[in-house]
């Protein structure tokens, strides 16, 4: 008797779908957004002047469950300065064959340098490809960006950086919509650096073009 109430139950659920409206997404060539909270590729963030947020201090890598964060630390100088204060993330990297994307690296992170991206198109053909390194998670200089190294252009101290973040937060703003997605980088920004999902963008525009050439 069990039996034939499942099987009833399965034809439910099938003839349920057959009257609903059909819907049908265009991707690669019109991906789906996804939703603004979407946990997605890691975004390193920069103050407005172009210095990196990230201090060194590796609280991500240790609140990671999976063991798939790795940050080496550094000592900033007058001469070489890639971030206020004193440390500086000198070698940071992310497996993403081990991220789960649970968000608990950006909980952990004090100075709201790692956030997350609505990124999702994150296949590799080669597993070596998907360890991220920091040249490829930086955020892209925005305009009135320099790139370090350089001295601090916004304050004596790491203090005046970071009590101003509220009203001047640099690329963190708005992170969990970046417009740093699939494609949109500015790869003359960092020459000889490939930034993740500028593959998939030439292809889908290859493919668009070769659609478009069959139609006509």
């Amino acid at each position: 008797m069990g039996g034939i109430t499942g099987t009833f139950k399965g034809f439910g659920v099938t003839f349920s779908h057959m009257f609903r409206k059909v819907v049908t997404t265009d991707y690669p060539f019109k991906p789906p957004t996804p939703a603004p909270r979407y946990h997605g590729r890691h975004i390193l963030n920069r103050h407005p002047d172009g210095l990196e947020k990230c201090i060194g201090c590796e609280l991500c890598a240790w609140a990671c469950p999976a063991d798939a964060i790795y940050v080496e630390g550094g000592d900033n100088t007058d001469e070489q300065r890639f971030s206020p204060g004193e440390r500086y993330a000198s070698t940071y990297q992310i497996n993403y064959a081990r991220c789960i994307f649970c968000g608990l690296c950006i909980e952990a992170c004090p100075t709201r340098s790692l956030t997350m991206s609505n990124e999702y198109e994150l296949a590799r053909d080669n597993r070596q490809d998907l360890i991220f390194t920091k040249e490829q998670l930086l955020a892209p200089l925005l305009p009135g960006m320099e790139q370090p190294p350089h001295p601090m252009r916004l304050g004596d101290s790491e203090k005046d950086y970071y009590v101003g973040a509220l009203e001047n937060p640099g690329t963190s703003a708005g992170a969990e919509r970046s417009p740093m997605g699939p494609g949109r980088y500015a790869l003359d920004e960092t020459p000889g650096v490939t930034f993740p999902g500028a593959e998939q963008a030439a292809q889908r525009a290859e493919a668009a073009k070769g659609s478009k050439g069959d139609r006509a």
